[in-house]
């Protein structure tokens, strides 16, 4: 994959264990990316229902181009689930992974802060100004045309829940990481982890299907988001 601003925000991590189950999972009858799946794959937006304009149904090339974003942007959401479920999972066994030592884990907690607070930043400096010349999900309330709106800035808000929730954790982790301050309790590191999962997880799903196919074609044509860039 192409270097990319969001590309940054993926660094090395441990991998989670692949014999535990994952905290969250995506809802049947959807695409890795959240969309609505038909007996061949991904469905346009004409073959679901829905109360607005009705539009032709995409051919998958088409589709394919439309939903890039999304795609690169669950490559990404992907990896912080993986660090998340792998450290709930630790929190849920009250054990660590055997091979990770109290040192180790606190560092992959920390890494998924650090990562996250990067990803955010490269989102609403780079990339969500842009979507939001047209894009009510992406816009600050009162703007445009989409003043009252219950989806305008549902993102940017979503943004500020988490960073609350990562500022509690980047918190404990730190004091459980300075020698006689606190030891690591994986119940407390659960209750943390439990005010802010939540929104972290319909946030990583909600980015995502937001800028699925069915949607970008709403506001954008072929040509502009071959010009669009993470």
């Amino acid at each position: 994959m192409s270097s990319t601003p969001l590309a940054a925000s993926a660094g090395r991590s441990q991998a989670a264990d692949p014999t535990q189950v994952p905290v969250k999972e995506k809802n049947a009858g959807s695409s890795v990316t959240g969309l609505p799946t038909g007996p061949e794959g991904p469905v346009g937006q004409a073959e679901v229902g829905t109360s607005e304009k009705k539009l032709p149904a995409l051919s998958r090339e088409n589709f394919r181009k439309y939903n890039r974003l999304a795609e690169h942007m669950d490559y990404f959401h992907n990896h912080f689930r993986q660090i998340w479920t792998l450290m709930y999972n630790a929190c849920l066994n009250n054990k660590r992974p055997a091979s990770m030592s109290v040192r180790q884990f606190i560092e992959e907690g920390l890494q998924l802060v650090h990562m996250l607070e990067m990803h955010h930043s490269i989102e609403e400096t780079h990339v969500f100004p842009t979507l939001a010349k047209r894009m009510p999900e992406f816009q600050a309330v009162g703007v445009g045309k989409v003043k009252g709106l219950a989806k305008a800035a549902q993102l940017l808000q979503q943004h500020r829940d988490i960073h609350v929730g990562m500022d509690g954790l980047e918190k404990y982790l730190r004091q459980c990481g300075q020698r006689g301050t606190e030891e690591l309790d994986l119940a407390v590191l659960k209750a943390q982890m439990d005010t802010w999962g939540d929104v972290l997880w319909q946030h990583l799903d909600d980015e995502v299907r937001t800028l699925g196919a069915d949607n970008m074609r709403k506001y954008w044509s072929l040509a502009e988001m071959q010009q669009l860039r993470m």
